[in-house]
């Protein structure tokens, strides 16, 4: 069944939690393939740069809606509504299960700090399964110890500064990776990317044949023998 198409951001029905449990079997970088051969989106697109780094490669694959934000904890000077109200409501609409993406608009991004254990675990609570930033995160082994939450960020933070956030449920870009509302996020230890929703209920069929064609070429390769000259035969073979 195909998924309907986005209407302002998000899909107008979520996920069932089969292909949810489809997909979250399937590594990053193979889903990255699949979706090259839709042609839905320039290759150099839809993923995230290496400071998206995932802290608990342990957990497998995260597959989750994003619920995006801005924030801002290093600017001394902010003392009005921090917001986070405003981003629990966001997360309460959202479909789940909810991934939070923070985008650091502070002064001083890699001094930032824009989650630790009690907003995780209020997170977790309320159906959030990680947090991807491209800023700083903290409370690591804490929140590891909350199981299933994961976090992808380019590093870790010892104080939350002054924490504030700003625009809720907006457009952000963080490390090259675009990011709306209700978008769907994979990512594992390889990093981070967004699923088209116009192809998202036939990537799991794709990348199954990604796997078979690369275990094709894998099984040429380690036959005794390898010659560029042979090499060179079969990736003509598999051109055709």
């Amino acid at each position: 069944m195909r998924a309907p198409p986005r209407r302002g951001g998000g899909l107008i029905s979520p996920l069932t939690p089969q292909q949810i449990a489809t997909l979250r079997q399937i590594d990053s970088p193979t889903v990255s393939n699949a979706i090259e051969a839709f042609g839905v989106r320039p290759r150099v697109e839809g993923f995230g740069g290496w400071d998206l780094r995932c802290a608990f490669p342990d957990l497998g694959s995260m597959v989750g809606y994003a619920v995006t934000c801005t924030a801002d904890t290093t600017t001394e000077t902010r003392c009005h509504d921090r917001g986070l109200l405003r981003l629990w409501e966001a997360v309460a609409a959202a479909p789940k299960p909810a991934v939070i993406v923070i985008k650091d608009i502070g002064p001083q991004r890699s001094r930032s700090c824009h989650m630790g254990e009690v907003m995780a675990t209020t997170a977790k609570a309320l159906g959030v399964i990680g947090c991807v930033s491209d800023g700083g995160l903290r409370d690591v082994t804490e929140v590891r110890a909350l199981g299933g939450f994961h976090y992808f960020c380019p590093g870790f933070v010892v104080s939350h500064g002054n924490p504030f956030i700003c625009d809720v449920n907006a457009p952000v870009v963080l490390e090259g990776l675009a990011v709306a509302p209700g978008d769907v996020l994979h990512g594992d230890v390889n990093g981070i990317l967004v699923i088209p929703d116009s192809i998202i209920d036939r990537v799991a069929a794709q990348a199954e044949a990604v796997r078979h064609a690369e275990r094709e070429v894998l099984d040429f390769v380690r036959r005794p023998g390898l010659t560029l000259e042979k090499l060179r035969e079969f990736q003509e073979r598999f051109k055709h």
